[in-house]
């Protein structure tokens, strides 16, 4: 499809879904250079507004409000939101009609999720949502000179029956966009041959990694794709090398949930720059992100715990932009790990394989399962058997105390799965 043809497709598209997306990307690109001050007091007075709606119009808000004696109007600062509780995925679920709101004068669209952790959530999004979180995209792929009509591969967990494939591929043909529907050897090739004539690709960035593999084994890289965009895992230092060799560049992160929209973007100088205008994040005690969406008019999104670990930071990124960063994204808290005397968070694999990137230069792709207290396989891809084995132990020590035995084993490559990888995972 040629450009012009599938810029016209999208602009119609977005006019029918998104009837305020340009107007919302104007807005946008209007606030991308302005001042750390300037950004949170339009974040403050955004926060007002949304607050003093949903005080009013969501039965389960106006409750709470009064409950804890919360009042919008008085907003003067992000800390004044500790007065109220974090909100529970299960919480969305439980209050789900009493938390929507009600006399919004806006198209809304039920959308569904059930994330990581299995509870399925429908709720219904308002139109400016909707177009506030897809203009903060758009302009994000501003940043590597990408539009979004341009083609592109997508990798996603796509599960289906052959006719359901047809009609997803002839939706994405429409979009421009090519995607796997099975992870066979004969696919992947197929899907690196057409990433010669894209402009970018995009999805979870395990399965990045796995395609990046096979560029360079095709001998096909480094392909001049504009962007390469991971999102919805954590992406692992081993990961970066391969998409270097295959597409000139690093994994970019994007960071965001169903629920909460779109949080942050990384940037070409590396920064991870939070959408300020339109989300709040908070950490609680255990280090644990809280988001409020700004734009969740129809179903208000406030101090929503994602169960991620990430750190922020007040540095100002070296491109300019005064987006607040972030400094980490280290994925799930999840499930412990069981020694015999005690146990441990499963980031602790990821503080493991960290240092062993940052001190020893050695990049590993790697899973840990646990089926028995005090034991604990660590999966490793690495063709050259065990000649990290001395730095891995040295390091599972210095976390572990010997509490966990571990057993280390060495796989040519992991099966490709159509789902999120997960890092750790217990039975226990």
């Amino acid at each position: 499809m040629n450009s012009t043809l599938a810029r016209s497709i999208f602009e119609v598209g977005a006019k029918a879904r998104n009837p305020t997306l340009f107007q919302q990307y104007d807005y946008l690109k209007s606030t991308e250079w302005l001042s750390r001050n300037e950004l949170q007091q339009i974040q403050l007075e955004s926060a007002e507004r949304f607050l003093s709606f949903c005080g009013e119009h969501s039965p389960y808000y106006k409750h709470l409000f009064r409950k804890v004696g919360f009042k919008p109007s008085l907003l003067s600062a992000v800390s004044d939101l500790n007065v109220l509780p974090e909100l529970e995925k299960a919480t969305l679920i439980r209050e789900n009609p009493a938390i929507h709101t009600h006399g919004l004068d806006e198209k809304l669209r039920l959308s569904e999720t059930s994330g990581t952790s299995g509870e399925a959530l429908a709720f219904y999004r308002n139109e400016r949502w909707d177009s506030v979180n897809r203009a903060a995209l758009m302009r994000s792929y501003d940043w590597y000179n990408v539009k979004p009509w341009e083609k592109n591969g997508y990798l996603w967990g796509y599960n289906v029956s052959a006719s359901q494939a047809r009609k997803v591929a002839l939706l994405d043909a429409v979009q421009n966009r090519f995607r796997l529907f099975k992870y066979s050897e004969a696919e992947i090739r197929t899907f690196c041959h057409k990433l010669q004539n894209s402009s970018y690709i995009s999805g979870y960035s395990s399965m990045i990694y796995e395609v990046a593999k096979c560029v360079n084994e095709l001998d096909l890289g480094p392909l001049a794709l504009k962007m390469v965009k991971g999102t919805s895992e954590m992406i692992l230092d081993a990961y970066h090398p391969e998409s270097v060799k295959a597409f000139g560049k690093n994994i970019s992160s994007e960071y965001g949930a169903a629920e909460a929209g779109l949080i942050a973007f990384e940037c070409p100088a590396g920064g991870i720059h939070v959408n300020i205008e339109n989300v709040i994040l908070e950490q609680n005690e255990d280090g644990e992100l809280l988001v409020t969406n700004l734009s969740s008019y129809s179903f208000p999104i406030i101090r929503y715990r994602l169960g991620d670990m990430v750190t922020l930071s007040d540095k100002t990124c070296s491109c300019g932009r005064n987006h607040p960063v972030l400094k980490n994204i280290l994925g799930r808290k999840g499930a412990n790990v069981h020694g015999e005397r005690q146990t441990y968070p499963a980031l602790t694999f990821y503080y493991v394989f960290k240092n062993l990137a940052l001190e020893k230069n050695i990049l590993l792709n790697y899973k840990a399962v646990q089926q028995t207290k005090g034991k604990v396989e660590i999966y490793i891809e690495d063709k050259a058997n065990q000649r990290y084995q001395n730095d891995i132990d040295q390091q599972l020590r210095r976390y572990f105390n010997n509490d966990v035995t571990f057993t280390t084993v060495y796989i040519d490559r992991f099966f490709n799965e159509m789902k999120k990888r997960q890092y750790f995972e217990t039975s226990l």
